[in-house]
């Protein structure tokens, strides 16, 4: 039970607010998402989900998250390995696309990325893969690329990959929410979560003074889990104004390091896919073949 003496309603906000004892759903409250939001689980309607060509089958959006996953798979390419071709659908979220039936199977938790491998080592049944750092993880193992092999070039990588499944939230679910998406500005709410991402960003920096890339010498998951978020906010791409407000060029060793990455073809290819935001010319809104960078981006068809 809320403490009235400690925490005087009329100093609440809204002024007068008290928690209830038991809590009830408003779906008309929560911003600028509160459509797609609700505190069930599981499928709103029934739709299967396509299926292209390949055996790597991608459902996803060009957020943060699924920039993690095409970043991979494009690098993985790059690299050499053929059987990392995949079909990358466009799942929209704002449309509630995750509800569907076909995606729910794939990813009961409802968020994107997720990833379903008709070809798994071993053969058998497909496999589904969900939560960007398990993908991340599972392409790593399953093609022996970008994750390091000795015991502390490993850890040292699935440190910072779980640093960033951890840290994340505070930044887009926190900050992000409450500085540009939240129905009212909170300062109290605002104060607290750029505390924290400035936090973040400081260990960032600190870390990298003196390592090329997160693990090491060596460019891994690692750097493709935390790029598509912290080197999105410091190249002030991330919420509105909030590179001004979190005075990122100041992070010199961060800027450094998402020059590094951003200069890499097959990150800059991968930040395209399932994007549908920005310059029409690098928004890649599906993806089935590697011409489609050449001849499918938004830009292309609007001309067509």
């Amino acid at each position: 039970m809320t403490d009235t003496t400690k925490y005087p309603p009329e100093k609440n906000f809204p002024a007068g607010y008290v928690p209830p004892k038991v809590w009830m759903w408003d779906s008309a409250s929560g911003g600028a998402f509160a459509s797609i939001n609700r505190p069930i689980a599981g499928p709103t309607h029934e739709k299967e989900l396509p299926v292209g060509k390949h055996p790597l089958q991608l459902y996803s959006l060009g957020t943060p998250n699924g920039v993690k996953v095409t970043v991979m798979l494009e690098e993985l390419l790059a690299a050499g390995h053929k059987e990392a071709e995949y079909d990358a659908w466009l799942i929209t979220i704002g449309k509630g696309d995750q509800f569907g039936s076909g995606f729910v199977e794939v990813n009961p938790n409802s968020k994107i990325p997720a990833l379903r491998d008709h070809k798994p080592k071993g053969g058998g049944a497909p496999i589904r893969v969900f939560e960007s750092a398990s993908i991340l993880l599972y392409l790593a193992e399953k093609f022996g690329a970008f994750l390091p092999t000795d015991i502390r070039g490993r850890t040292e990588a699935m440190n910072w990959l779980f640093w960033q499944m951890g840290s994340a939230p505070f930044l887009g679910g926190g900050f992000g929410h409450f500085y540009v998406y939240a129905p009212m500005k909170i300062e109290y709410a605002i104060n607290r979560y750029a505390m924290e991402v400035k936090r973040q960003m400081d260990v960032l920096d600190r870390h990298l003074a003196d390592h090329e890339y997160l693990a090491g010498k060596d460019y891994s998951i690692a750097d493709m889990a935390v790029w598509p978020w912290y080197g999105r906010l410091a190249a002030s791409g991330a919420y509105e104004d909030a590179g001004s407000f979190l005075e990122v060029d100041k992070y010199e060793n961060v800027q450094r390091w998402r020059k590094l990455i951003a200069a890499r073809p097959a990150a800059d290819r991968g930040s395209m896919v399932n994007r549908t935001f920005g310059d029409p010319a690098k928004q890649l809104h599906e993806r089935h073949d590697a011409s489609d960078f050449e001849l499918r981006t938004q830009d292309k068809l609007a001309g067509a």
